[in-house]
């Protein structure tokens, strides 16, 4: 029986979903302006195809409704915090799968505090080398280019209206704006202010921005399996970064959702769905 429980108690907010008598887990982590929401209707039916299973769904610090954290707001600090909630939990996390920033975090993650017994990663559409913030500051639809946009608004917000249409005004999709009224909570005075620290999301991206993630790739444990999950229609990852990437098997395999943009679960929920599946119900050991 597939159950889903809300946690809202320290140490991080997050979900439970699967089977109350799984024996192995799996801790999925959102991206920048996330939250564990943004992934639960598709774990919802992916926890389907791996009996077995239960899935931990987190709320990062500073967002959705894990508040109330201390700085510094690094990559190291989201890592313990997910440490600190595998001790909470008294669970290990058999595998892990993180999206965008979230990938960064569960490979920091697994530099501070991976064992063997954490055996299987997906990381989803995310570039673990070094990035200039330069490059991708043009890019309206870039996470840094909406975190600049979202500081424009006087808060509180009137309505959900006012912060898509304002978002539509300076350049966004109709979709990026809804996305962001997600992050809108309502204020017991009236209107609505955003769920995550502003200022802290920056540090968090500075830190996501400098942040070089290969050598956790080429020192990966033996018997660990790294899955870099690329969407064929994003150019988040550049293509010197995808020969590096690929110049690192067996541990690390490259596979392309060739349909897919960045937000590979909306767009190829099917196909990533499938690969995720398939390897975490195969034999320990038998994974390629």
């Amino acid at each position: 029986m597939i159950s889903h429980v809300m946690q809202t108690r320290a140490p991080l907010s997050h979900v439970l979903v699967g089977e109350t008598t799984a024996t192995c887990t799996t801790l999925v982590v959102h991206g920048i302006l996330g939250s564990a929401r943004n992934w639960l209707s598709f774990i919802r039916r992916h926890a389907a195809r791996t009996p077995g299973w239960r899935y931990v769904l987190v709320d990062l610090r500073n967002h959705g409704d894990s508040h109330d954290v201390s700085a510094p707001h690094t990559l190291t600090a989201c890592a313990h915090d997910l440490q600190h909630l595998s001790v909470h939990l008294g669970l290990n996390f058999d595998a892990v799968i993180g999206h965008s920033f979230g990938g960064k975090v569960v490979l920091e993650y697994l530099r501070r505090h991976g064992t063997a017994a954490t055996h299987t990663a997906f990381v989803l559409d995310s570039n673990p080398g070094v990035v200039n913030p330069l490059d991708v500051m043009g890019d309206p639809h870039e996470v840094i280019g909406v975190v600049s946009a979202l500081r424009t608004f006087t808060r509180p917000i009137a309505s959900r209206v006012e912060l898509t249409d304002g978002l539509r005004a300076l350049g966004f999709s109709e979709a990026m704006g809804g996305w962001m009224t997600t992050n809108l909570r309502p204020l017991p005075s009236g209107g609505f202010d955003f769920k995550f620290n502003l200022d802290a999301v920056e540090q968090m991206l500075a830190s996501y921005f400098s942040t070089d993630s290969f050598d956790v790739l080429a020192s990966s444990e033996d018997g660990r399996r790294v899955y870099m999950i690329l969407g064929g229609k994003s150019d988040r990852v550049r293509e010197d970064d995808r020969r590096r990437l690929e110049a690192l098997s067996p541990g690390v395999s490259v596979h392309v959702l060739p349909e897919a943009g960045h937000w590979v679960h909306v767009d190829d929920p099917e196909g990533l769905s499938s690969f995720i599946a398939a390897k975490l119900m195969a034999p320990r050991g038998s994974q390629a």
